[in-house]
């Protein structure tokens, strides 16, 4: 009989401990359908009418699926763990599903939203009229300022721009493939070269 009462004291203690664990990481793990507002544009592919993919890499190159979703778009945060998150387009219905490497970007996914993302609107004003160019474009153009390229490209993986104030960033055209856009002393851009 005192047998059966610690085992039922160790699977009390067990399933506390696994509702507090799934609490803890259920708040982590799941957005709660907050509404945000993008930051940069986020370069997707479509796969499917209503699913898009992203990556923190930023597969830049235009092509056959790629679909922009421009700096300033509201959207609802899903879900988020640590290899990705989800958000819907408000007013358009698609979902992104945006892959993330944290050992690569060396930060969280939180923190990553926090640089992508803004808890109010954005505005895109105070760039410069070439800044919002190659935001539009979703590319960087040579006299953008570095707030215009990371709005237009999106933030840099970090594991090959380990330091925004690099005199280079680089980016992923695809898979494969890489564009470097260097900057002039100025923290403007003097070249994008593939």
């Amino acid at each position: 009989m005192k047998k059966m009462h610690l085992n039922k004291k160790m699977r009390f203690g067990l399933v506390s401990l696994l509702v507090v664990f799934g609490l803890f990481w259920g708040s982590s793990a799941l957005a709660a359908k907050e509404v945000r507002y993008l930051k940069c544009n986020v370069h997707t592919q479509a796969k499917g009418s209503k699913l898009l993919n992203a990556s923190y890499a930023n597969y830049i190159r235009p092509g056959t699926g790629h679909h922009i979703v421009p700096a300033g778009t509201e959207i609802t945060m899903l879900r988020k763990s640590r290899k990705e998150f989800k958000f819907l387009i408000n007013g358009d219905g698609r979902e992104v599903r945006f892959q993330f490497h944290e050992p690569r970007m060396e930060m969280s996914v939180d923190d990553y939203i926090e640089k992508i993302t803004s808890a109010k609107p954005v505005s895109l004003q105070k760039l410069s009229a070439l800044d919002r160019k190659g935001v539009a474009g979703g590319k960087a153009l040579v006299g953008m300022t570095r707030e215009g390229v990371m709005t237009a490209l999106g933030y840099p993986a970090t594991h090959k721009t380990p330091s925004l104030e690099s005199p280079t960033w680089i980016y992923w055209t695809n898979r494969f493939g890489t564009l470097a856009v260097d900057f002039d002393g100025r923290g403007k851009v003097k070249a994008v070269r593939e």
